[in-house]
């Protein structure tokens, strides 16, 4: 059961949902999907690995709101999705804290069926820091509001027969709050292989940010690398990423040196990850697997990060990681002038084939059903 409609996968969670129903679908599993509709049309693509897709309308007015329930929990109350689930006896997989009225009914109502959890984030910290960094005064609120409600509705997957959690700090934290059983299965992306491409590093290239640019906390690491590093290096810079604000766009027309491409398709995108020289990405938040980082990592060149961004994972093994202005930007200029080898190239694979594979991912859930 998926929070929103899975395709297509153009951001971090739906990113996350539709490779691993494409991987299961690989080795053989049957899959009906029952999706929420949100912002986002039905897809005939999924009908190619699903055997049944059905969509449910998402109640996101104000009274969903108001209750006891997060906002995110409450509006996806469907007693239409109960209806149809109890059709069978399948294993149900809810996507995220987001589908867990679900699990909440299926245990009062005493059944015994099995049902799992892929969570993908400690909800009410990722929903803190978002209220930390947010602007709008309303907004604020409500995700402060909604953290609270989050940090006391999550007691619902100590319900839950498996809760896969996406770094090894989420699945500790499960743990320590009651769950029985917690499993790491790093988050599903676009790539099967690492196809990074080598270079001379003859300092001729840019550097690259991409993320999701209308995201609070994307919009701060933008702001905060145009200040820090963009405007003290005449290094060429490009930042992509979906739906930019007037001011974000205004703020980086002002830096010569860096290209803003709003809105770029999967295919532009790639194209801009494969050749850049660097990625350089950086967080504020240590919450969840940043899918951004996995997919340079398996189809960019050097990635420069900060901690956060490789915390809880193993990945900081296969990145320069620096976390002070003045580190990151002597980082930078070393690995603009650094060739990008095969040797490196070989270490992404021995690491990320082994812990962060699609296949290897579906099958630590395969092991469950």
């Amino acid at each position: 059961m998926s929070f929103n409609v899975p395709y297509p996968a153009d951001y971090g969670g739906v990113i996350d949902v539709f490779y691993r129903i494409k991987a299961l679908c690989e080795l053989g599993v049957e899959i009906h999907l029952h999706a929420f509709t949100y912002g986002r049309p039905e897809s005939d693509e999924l009908e190619k690995y699903c055997s049944s897709v059905k969509y449910y309308h998402r109640d996101v007015g104000i009274v969903s709101a108001l209750g006891a329930r997060p906002y995110i929990v409450q509006s996806r109350n469907n007693k239409d999705l109960l209806t149809d689930l109890a059709k069978d006896d399948a294993p149900i997989l809810l996507e995220g804290l987001h589908c867990c009225s679900v699990l909440e009914s299926l245990r009062e109502a005493g059944k015994e069926r099995r049902v799992f959890v892929r969570a993908h984030n400690v909800e009410h910290e990722y929903y803190s820091r978002l209220a930390d960094v947010e602007r709008n005064f309303f907004k604020k609120v409500y995700l402060n509001s909604d953290a609270r409600k989050l940090r006391v509705y999550e007691s619902i997957l100590t319900k839950a027969d498996v809760v896969f959690a996406v770094t090894e700090a989420d699945a500790d934290h499960f743990r320590k709050i009651g769950c029985e059983k917690v499993l790491l299965m790093p988050s599903s992306h676009h790539d099967d292989e690492v196809v990074s491409k080598t270079s001379s590093g003859c300092n001729n290239g840019y550097a690259i940010y991409h993320a999701d640019l209308s995201v609070s906390e994307n919009i701060k690491a933008v702001e905060y690398l145009s200040d820090v590093v963009f405007a003290r290096c005449n290094c060429r810079f490009v930042v992509a990423g979906r739906n930019p604000s007037e001011a974000l766009r205004y703020k980086l027309s002002l830096l010569p040196n860096v290209r803003l491409v709003a809105n770029p398709d999967d295919e532009e995108m790639r194209i801009l990850i494969s050749d850049a020289q660097v990625q350089i990405l950086v967080t504020s938040f240590s919450t969840g697997l940043k899918l951004k980082l996995l997919n340079s990592l398996y189809a960019g060149r050097h990635c420069l990060v900060n901690s956060m961004m490789v915390a809880g994972t193993r990945l900081g093994d296969v990145c320069t990681v620096a976390d002070t202005a003045e580190d990151l930007l002597d980082s930078l200029l070393r690995l603009m002038n650094t060739p990008f080898t095969e040797e490196e190239i070989e270490r992404r694979r021995s690491l990320l084939g082994s812990l962060y594979s699609n296949r290897a991912n579906a099958a630590i859930l395969l092991g469950e059903l």
